[in-house]
C-alpha cells in the first residue's frame, strides 16, 4: 500500500483539492531537489500533467538535460512498484526553461552565452529564463543585470521562445525594458508574481502571462490575491517555484510540484470560480505556451 501522497506536520492525511483533471507547474527548479524522481512520481499521482523546469548556463544547465530521461525513468519504475498503472498516474511531460538567472548576470560571458544558445536550440528547451532584474540582493552589478536581461531578450526573440521573467524591486526597469525590447511573440511570463494589482496592471497592458506560485496560500496574501483576482482567466498560471515557496499547509517543508495543486485551488477559490474549469483553463494555457511546436 502506497504512503498517503500529501500529510500535515503531524503526519495526517490530507486530501488534495478536486480539480478534476491535469495540471500544469509552470515554473520549478527540479535540480534543487534531493530526489527529483521521487518529486515527478507524486507530481504524477497529484495529475501533474506538465512541468518546466529551469537549468542556469552559468551554473551547470547540462545536469538537467542529461539527468531528465533518468530521473523519469525511476519515477516510473517508482510508481509501478507501489501498484500505479500508467493510465492512474501518468507521468508528467517535463520540458526546460534555461537562461542566465539576474543573480548570475555578471557571469554571462561570451562562453556561457554560446551555451545558452546551443541548449536553446535543444527540442526539450520551451523558453528563455528566468531572467530578468532582481535589486533586492543585487549579486551581481545592476548596470550587468540589465545587460543581460535585454541580451536574452532578443534571444528569445531570435529563436522565437517565451521569455520567463524573474523581477524582485525592480519592476519598474523591468517594465521599461520589456516595454523597449518588444515581448517575444512567443509569449512572455511574469514569474511568481506576489505583489498587489495596481504593479500588475502594466504588466497586463503590455501582453504578459502572470503565474503564481505558494504565497497566494499564505496567511497574509491579501494583495496577491487581489492582483490574481485581476488577471484574465486565459493569462493566468500556477506554478511552485519548488523547491521554494512552499504553499500551505505544507509550510516548512521543501515545496514540489504536486503542491501546484493547493496553490491552484486557492487561486479558483479566490476568484469565485468553478476549480474544475480553474484548472483546465490554466492548465490548457500552460500547454499552449510552453509546449507548442515553434514556427
Amino acid at each position: 500500500m502506497p504512503e498517503p501522497l500529501f500529510t500535515d506536520s503531524k503526519g495526517r492525511e490530507v486530501a488534495a483539492p478536486p480539480l478534476g483533471g491535469p495540471l500544469a507547474d509552470t515554473h520549478a527548479h527540479l535540480d534543487m531537489l534531493e530526489d527529483p524522481a521521487g518529486a515527478l512520481a507524486h507530481a504524477a499521482r497529484a495529475h501533474v500533467g506538465f512541468i518546466a523546469t529551469v537549468a542556469d548556463p552559468s551554473e551547470d544547465a547540462s545536469r538537467t538535460y542529461g539527468d531528465l530521461p533518468g530521473w523519469l525513468a525511476s519515477a516510473e519504475r517508482a510508481l509501478a512498484a507501489d501498484g500505479f498503472s500508467r493510465e492512474d498516474a501518468p507521468l508528467p511531460r517535463v520540458r526546460i526553461i534555461v537562461g542566465v538567472h539576474p543573480h548570475n548576470a555578471k557571469d554571462l560571458t561570451p562562453e556561457v552565452e554560446t551555451e545558452l544558445v546551443r541548449l536553446a536550440r535543444r527540442a526539450e528547451t520551451c523558453a528563455i529564463g528566468e531572467i530578468g532584474l532582481d535589486y533586492h540582493y543585487d549579486l551581481s552589478p545592476r548596470e550587468q543585470q540589465r545587460d543581460a536581461f535585454r541580451r536574452q531578450l532578443l534571444l528569445a526573440h531570435e529563436f522565437n521562445l517565451p521569455a520567463v521573467i524573474h523581477l524582485r524591486e525592480a519592476h519598474d526597469d523591468g517594465l521599461l525594458i520589456l516595454a523597449e525590447a518588444g515581448l517575444p511573440s512567443a509569449g512572455c511570463i511574469l514569474h511568481c508574481y506576489t505583489l498587489g494589482p495596481d504593479v500588475l496592471g502594466a504588466f497586463l497592458d503590455l501582453g504578459c502571462m502572470v503565474s503564481f506560485a505558494g504565497p497566494v496560500t499564505f496567511k497574509k496574501a491579501g494583495e496577491v490575491l487581489e492582483a490574481a483576482r485581476v488577471v484574465p482567466l486565459d493569462r493566468i498560471l500556477a506554478e511552485t517555484d519548488c523547491p521554494f515557496m512552499t504553499p500551505e499547509p505544507f509550510r516548512g517543508r521543501k515545496n514540489e510540484p504536486a503542491f501546484v495543486v493547493f496553490s491552484a485551488a486557492k487561486m479558483a477559490e479566490a476568484r469565485g470560480e468553478d476549480p474544475v474549469t480553474f484548472a483546465a483553463a490554466t492548465y490548457a494555457s500552460s500547454l499552449r505556451l510552453l509546449d507548442g511546436v515553434r514556427s
